[in-house]
């Protein structure tokens, strides 16, 4: 179990904000921390104290005005990490060679595979072959309805129809390295974690997962390693001192 940091790129800008709250719609959000210092700062930051396997996020839709501006705080970010960091945000085969041949180690995928609401199984295999399933994480987000969950995709505006279980993540284990999972309704409330998805997450075998979302407090952190079972890694960002939160972003990275 270990900390995964993170470098989320809305508007231009390096933010913390609430993810249920984002809108492409006039590139809205309710934001938690707006950094002075750009991506590349805090990638620079991440390789100096060897946080490797951390996730640049692009909040941005490509038609929106601002998505250039966004996507150049992401390639500084990736430059000042080259081979330490993910990219996720509008993954295709064909921007996720440019993103390998920048510097990522991996891309992070949910609306090309989540697609129109199911799996879309052809684009998921295009992807493996284009680029290797060792460079893709699935990025799982999700958020219940009823007594379930659902995959959440287009920046956690739309809910598809495929139900985050169990069985969703062995059978597409052999499609990705990893798993990223954003708890979409406690995600940038650092009001703790949501102990559901945990809990199933902490059920699963032989594979690589990272959680993210309500993380606030150690006493968080505490019951994540035990609901989880100690299996996962996690990220941390509203609550993070870095990022105007209270936690301890020292701390927090020698946390085990």
């Amino acid at each position: 179990m270990r900390f995964r940091p993170c470098i989320d790129i809305h508007n231009g800008c390096v933010k913390q904000i609430v993810g249920g709250s984002l809108r492409d719609t006039g590139d809205k959000a309710k934001e938690n921390f707006v950094a002075e210092q750009d991506a590349a700062y805090y990638a620079s930051m991440y390789k100096k104290l060897g946080l490797s396997g951390g996730h640049i996020i692009l909040l941005n839709d490509v038609s929106s005005p601002y998505y250039d501006v966004t996507k150049e705080q992401a390639l500084f970010a990736l430059e000042a990490f080259r081979g330490g960091m993910q990219v996720g945000g509008g993954i295709n085969p064909k921007n996720a060679i440019g993103y390998l041949n920048e510097g990522a180690t991996h891309v992070i995928v949910t609306s090309y595979v989540f697609h129109d609401g199911i799996i879309n199984m052809d684009n998921l295999r295009f992807l493996n072959n284009k680029i290797g399933s060792e460079h893709i994480v699935l990025d799982l987000s999700c958020k219940k309805q009823g007594d379930k969950y659902y995959v959440a995709t287009d920046r956690w505006q739309k809910l598809t129809e495929v139900e985050v279980n169990e069985k969703l993540f062995y059978d597409l284990e052999n499609y990705c390295d990893e798993f990223l999972i954003h708890a979409v309704d406690v995600e940038g409330k650092a009001q703790g974690i949501d102990e559901e998805v945990v809990q199933m997450l902490g059920n699963l075998e032989g594979m690589k997962v990272t959680y993210a979302g309500g993380i606030g407090s150690f006493s968080d952190l505490d019951k994540l390693k035990d609901l989880g079972q100690n299996k996962m890694d996690f990220t941390v960002g509203s609550a993070l001192d870095i990022f105007g939160g209270s936690m301890s972003f020292e701390k927090v990275c020698s946390y085990k």
